[in-house]
């Protein structure tokens, strides 16, 4: 049975961590990245919370925080500081933030980056969920670290496709709308030209870009 009950709004945070960055040094790459595959990736209507920040952990915490429990983000998108450098401290401050962790995210991460560079076994991203304390009005969040560069966010987030399109490695987006399904957040969908989302059979809503189910 369906309803008119409008879709709730998906709401997308982007974080971009980088000393040099944030300090002006250079442009920032990584947020323009991730707001263009998006915009090619999801067919859903969305909005974004864009935050560009310091490898400073305690602001890279508070930063994750309020987009979940302020901004309200349904999915959390972090790019750079996820090496072995002293300044790399991405991954600690998603985890300590997180309710429950997500490994298999990284690790399908760093086994596409594997078919380009060797030293993607140096790369720690990891993923986590967030659940808000609120019990009246609850909320959660899926948290993903991504790499810095443009090139291996498309990479890690589409996976790798032959000459006529066949998918050889499945992407890491590929298992965030269903997800977000589990955690309560919208329905997600996409274009299968970019990525094509995976869910069980009994977790498909047709027509759920416009109507949404009892």
């Amino acid at each position: 049975m369906t309803s008119n009950t409008p879709v709730p709004e998906l709401v997308i945070g982007l974080v971009s961590v980088s000393d040099r960055a944030s300090g002006g040094v250079y442009e920032d790459k990584g947020l323009p990245a991730l707001q263009e595959w998006l915009s090619a990736a999801l067919t859903t209507p969305f909005r974004v919370e864009t935050r560009l920040i310091p490898d400073e952990r305690a602001q890279i915490e508070a930063t994750l925080i309020e987009l979940v429990d302020v901004a309200r983000c349904h999915l959390v998108l972090t790019t750079g500081g996820t090496g072995p450098a002293r300044r790399d401290v991405t991954p600690e401050a998603t985890l300590a933030i997180g309710t429950k962790e997500m490994p298999g995210f990284g690790e399908q991460m760093r086994q596409i980056s594997l078919q380009f560079v060797p030293t993607a076994i140096l790369s720690r991203q990891t993923a986590v969920i967030r659940e808000s304390a609120g019990a009246a009005d609850p909320h959660a969040a899926l948290v993903m670290n991504l790499p810095g560069q443009p090139k291996a966010i498309k990479e890690t987030l589409e996976g790798l496709k032959d000459a006529d399109g066949k998918q050889l490695v499945g992407g890491i987006f590929a298992a965030v709308p269903y997800c977000v399904d589990l955690i309560g957040g919208p329905y997600m969908e996409t274009n299968p030209a970019v990525c094509k989302a995976f869910r069980p059979k009994s977790a498909l809503r047709p027509n759920a870009s416009h109507t949404a189910s009892n």
